[in-house]
C-alpha cells in the first residue's frame, strides 16, 4: 500500500507479510499505551504463531499486518491474516459463509483483526490517539475493498476499537465469557465465604474428591518452568486434543518460544500423586506487572485461562487444574482478575461470573450486510434474555447485586 495525504500530513502505511518486517520495540512500545493491553498482542507472541507454524498460510491463516508511520513514528498498527476458513476464532461465522457459497459467491479469504486461536478480550486497533484508530479502520477497510475481499471481522476487541468500529459502520456483535473476580479476599475459604451455600458445597465437594486422589499441585510462573515442565505440557495438551479426536492448534515450537521470549508472562499448574507421578497440567497466561516504583506491582494484573491436559482420568481433576488451583494462586498473588476463557456456561457454578465480549463486522456486499444486520438484530435480543436468566442464577450472595454483569 502506497503512502497517502491527509489533513496535510503524510503517512507511511504498509502491509507487512510477516512479523520479521516489524520493529518489536516500537510495536510494542504502542501496545503499552493502548486501554487494554495484553500479552496475546506483544509482537514476540505474534512472531511465535508464525515462526512455530501455528498461524501461517499452511494453517490457513496468511499474515498481512497493518502498520501506518508518520515522520518516521509508528503511530498505529494491527494483526490481520487473510483467512481460508474459520477455525481458531471462537465468533461464529459458518452460516455467513453457507450463505454466501448458496449464492455462488466466495467467503473466503476474508480479513481478520484477531489473534490467532485466542480468544481473549483486549486491544486489537493499535493507535496514539482515537482520530488515528479512526484513520486505521479507514485504511483496512478501503484495503479489504481493494483486495476484493468478501468481509472484514475485528474479534474481542476493547472498547476503542469497538467504538472506531462502529463509527466506520462496521456492525457490532455480543457474546458472552465467564470471568471471576479478586474482590480482596485474603485466602481461598474467604472467596467461598461469597457464595451462596449450595455452590459453596459443591466445590469442596469438587476439591475434596481431588485430595482424596492423593492429588496436589504445584505452580511455577516464569523461570521457574523448566525445559522439562514445559515438555511435560505439551504431553497433556497434545493427549487432550487427541482424545477429541482433534491435532493440537499449536506446535511445540511455539511454546519453546514461550519459554524463550516471555517466561514471565505464564504460570504453569502441574498435578502430582502422592507416589510423585505427574498425571496432569494448566497453563494460565498472565499480564504484565506494573512498574518496579509502584506500591503494589501485581494490583490489576490479569491471569487468563489458556490450556490443559490429563494423562489419567480423575473426578473432578479438570475443575481444580483449570478454575480451584489458579484462583487459589491468584488470591495469594494479589491478581486482580481470572478469565476463564470462550464459552463454558459451567464456569458460573465456579464463580466465573459472565461478561459480555464483542466483535464487528464489515461485509463489503450490501446485500449480505443487511441480511447480517437483520441477523444480529435478532441475535442481540437473544443475548440480552440469555444474560439476564445468568444474572438470576449468580452464585454469589445476593444474587445479582454482586454479579459482574
Amino acid at each position: 500500500m502506497s503512502n497517502t495525504s491527509e489533513n496535510n500530513l503524510d503517512y507511511d502505511i504498509q502491509v507487512h507479510h510477516s512479523t520479521s518486517q516489524i520493529d518489536a520495540f516500537e510495536w510494542n512500545e504502542l501496545l503499552k499505551i493502548q486501554a487494554q493491553p495484553t500479552p496475546f498482542m506483544k509482537l514476540e507472541y505474534l512472531r511465535a504463531m508464525e515462526l512455530s507454524k501455528s498461524a501461517t498460510t499452511k494453517t490457513g491463516w496468511t499474515p498481512r499486518f497493518i502498520t501506518i508511520k508518520n515522520a518516521g513514528e509508528l503511530i498505529a498498527a494491527c494483526p490481520l491474516y487473510l483467512k481460508a476458513h474459520s477455525y481458531g476464532e471462537f465468533v461464529f461465522d459458518w452460516a455467513w459463509a453457507s450463505a454466501y457459497e448458496q449464492h455462488g459467491l466466495a467467503y473466503y479469504p476474508k480479513a481478520l483483526i484477531a489473534i490467532p486461536f485466542t480468544p481473549v478480550p483486549g486491544t486489537r486497533l493499535m493507535a496514539i490517539d482515537e482520530p488515528t484508530r479512526e484513520l486505521l479502520v479507514t485504511v483496512i477497510k478501503a484495503w479489504v475493498k481493494e483486495q476484493e475481499l468478501s468481509s472484514l471481522h475485528l474479534l474481542f476487541g476493547a472498547q476503542p476499537d469497538l467504538k472506531s468500529c462502529a463509527d466506520n459502520d462496521l456492525l457490532l456483535r455480543h457474546t458472552v465469557q465467564f470471568h471471576w473476580q479478586n474482590s480482596e479476599y485474603t485466602d481461598f475459604n474467604d472467596f467461598l465465604s461469597s457464595l451462596n451455600q449450595e455452590k459453596r458445597k459443591k466445590i469442596k465437594q469438587e476439591r475434596s474428591k481431588v485430595a482424596k486422589a492423593g492429588i496436589h499441585f504445584i505452580a511455577k510462573h516464569g523461570a521457574q518452568i523448566n525445559a522439562e515442565d514445559w515438555a511435560f505440557f505439551y504431553t497433556c495438551y497434545e493427549q487432550t486434543y487427541y482424545e477429541h479426536g482433534n491435532s493440537p492448534y499449536l506446535t511445540p515450537a511455539f511454546f519453546e518460544s514461550m519459554k524463550e521470549t516471555m517466561p514471565e508472562n505464564w504460570v504453569l499448574f502441574i498435578a502430582i500423586k502422592e507416589d510423585g507421578t505427574k498425571i496432569a497440567s494448566s497453563l494460565v497466561a498472565l499480564s504484565d506487572a506494573k512498574t518496579l516504583d509502584s506500591e503494589n506491582p501485581s494490583e490489576g494484573r490479569i491471569a487468563y485461562g489458556r490450556y490443559w491436559g490429563a494423562l489419567q482420568r480423575v473426578d473432578c481433576l479438570h475443575f481444580e487444574a483449570c478454575y480451584y488451583a489458579p484462583i487459589e494462586w491468584c488470591i495469594q498473588n494479589k491478581i486482580a482478575r481470572f478469565e476463564g476463557g470462550a464459552q463454558g456456561e459451567h464456569k458460573m457454578a465456579r464463580a466465573l461470573m459472565p461478561t459480555r465480549t464483542s466483535s464487528a463486522h464489515y461485509l463489503v456486499h450490501p446485500s449480505f450486510a443487511d441480511a447480517v444486520k437483520n441477523f444480529l438484530q435478532r441475535e442481540e435480543q437473544g443475548i440480552e434474555n440469555y444474560m439476564e436468566d445468568l444474572q438470576r442464577r449468580s452464585p454469589l450472595k445476593g444474587g445479582i447485586a454482586n454479579s459482574l454483569i
